[in-house]
């Protein structure tokens, strides 16, 4: 349970990464995933990557600049551009489903404009689920400038698109539905220099 707790990626630019291992029985048709970070970085850095064997990027959120986001599905992306941060912690989540192609972006509890993507498409279920480096393939191939630098918590996946309700909830740490992914009962594995420290401040 890494309640009140966080990752701490130490070096920039870095080779370091935490694996998060998820049972997902089948591909998914609508996910959301949610997370929160903090960093000092201005170059390109990933935050989620989640590749199979046939798509690097079948999952990923990508911070090219810090006032863009970058959300990709099956190799495409959308990106939302939002302010220029504080250099505060930034909570983040995306959601996308098949049937629509809707993908919703959240910063900190509110929603950005939605945009199409990848309508009818379908999320591989057999995949590499890693937090701080981008894989250009299949679990490796990373670029150690797209590498993450700073602190990260409250890490959830789930497979269907959140309600706004729920949205807010995940921003605001309250109770929240059963998920592929959730930081409360996290299988992971750090690789390299990532240690796990209490959060600062709430």
């Amino acid at each position: 349970d890494l309640y009140r707790k966080v990752f701490v990626f130490q070096k920039d630019p870095s080779n370091a990464y935490v694996v998060l291992r998820a049972q997902l029985e089948q591909p998914l048709h609508n996910f959301t995933v949610c997370l929160r970070s903090y960093t000092d970085l201005s170059r390109p850095h990933s935050l989620f990557s989640y590749a199979t064997k046939t798509q690097d990027n079948e999952i990923l959120l990508f911070k090219p600049k810090p006032e863009e986001y970058r959300f990709y599905v099956g190799g495409k992306f959308v990106t939302f551009r939002i302010p220029e941060g504080r250099r505060d912690w930034e909570h983040v989540c995306a959601s996308w489903e098949s049937a629509s192609g809707i993908a919703e972006f959240w910063l900190n509890g509110k929603p950005w404009p939605r945009k199409g993507l990848q309508r009818g498409y379908t999320v591989g279920a057999t995949a590499a689920i890693l937090l701080g480096q981008e894989q250009d393939s299949f679990g490796g191939g990373f670029d150690l400038y797209n590498s993450f630098s700073g602190e990260m918590t409250d890490v959830y996946l789930w497979d269907a698109a959140l309600s706004p309700d729920k949205m807010r909830a995940a921003f605001l740490s309250l109770r929240l539905p059963p998920a592929l992914l959730a930081w409360k009962s996290l299988s992971y594995e750090v690789k390299g220099d990532v240690v796990v420290k209490p959060r600062l401040r709430e």
